[in-house]
């Protein structure tokens, strides 16, 4: 009734039962560094031991790295949604003044326009529709122009109302881009400990006399770079 298992079969299960490495083997956790007991024998003759090394804490580390923004965006995004809040962000606070008073010369100029746009429409419709009813409602400075004039002001003033709203939106923009600018500015090294000069004379490492470039980094002169010409 039952099959007869081939030989090798039981082989395998005497050699398994016969290597105790194999049951005292550890599990390897997630962010951990063990040393393998799977060869306990070679460690104990002086074989090197096989170190096993997780690097997912790496790769987490570097994911959320990457998942932080940058302080240029962080001021970009401030500026896209408030004027000025960017620059606050960067503190540079004397620039709010500005980023506000670029804006109010287009909101001026719109304000101005669609108000004259809207007079010259109007007493350009009474004109044309002869409506002696409302002849009075029109502006004192429009009576005496002639229909065709009030025709030329009324396109002249609605022109002028668009072009005030794309001036507007481009200075929007670039206040965005200062803020951006100024945020990857933020961490830029300006400080007296980066210098550099051309000194003449004898160049040791050349073993000839020219030019030599000296590039200081850090205090004292301590990381001093020359290179001959």
């Amino acid at each position: 009734m039952f099959r007869k298992f081939p030989g090798y079969f039981f082989s395998l299960i005497f050699f398994l039962a016969a290597r105790p490495d194999y049951a005292n083997a550890q599990v390897v956790k997630p962010d951990s560094v063990v040393v393998s007991t799977l060869d306990s024998a070679s460690a104990k003759k002086g074989k090197d031991t096989i170190i096993l090394i997780s690097d997912t804490s790496v790769t987490a580390k570097k994911a959320d790295t990457v998942k932080q923004r940058s302080p240029a965006s962080k001021a970009a995004l401030r500026s896209a949604l408030i004027p000025g809040w960017g620059q606050a962000y960067n503190k540079k606070y004397w620039k709010i003044p500005i980023v506000y008073g670029a804006l109010a010369v287009p909101v001026a100029t719109f304000t101005y326009n669609l108000k004259w746009y809207n007079k010259t429409r109007f007493a350009y419709t009474v004109r044309v529709t002869k409506d002696s009813a409302n002849f009075d409602n029109i502006d004192p400075q429009l009576k005496p122009l002639s229909t065709e004039s009030l025709r030329i002001y009324r396109n002249d003033f609605r022109r002028n109302v668009d072009y005030s709203v794309i001036a507007f939106l481009l200075l929007w923009g670039l206040n965005v881009v200062d803020a951006a600018v100024d945020g990857h500015l933020r961490d830029f090294n300006v400080s007296d400990d980066l210098s550099i000069r051309i000194n003449p004379g004898y160049s040791p490492m050349a073993n000839t006399n020219g030019l030599s470039i000296v590039l200081n980094i850090g205090k004292n002169n301590s990381g001093s770079r020359s290179v001959s010409r």
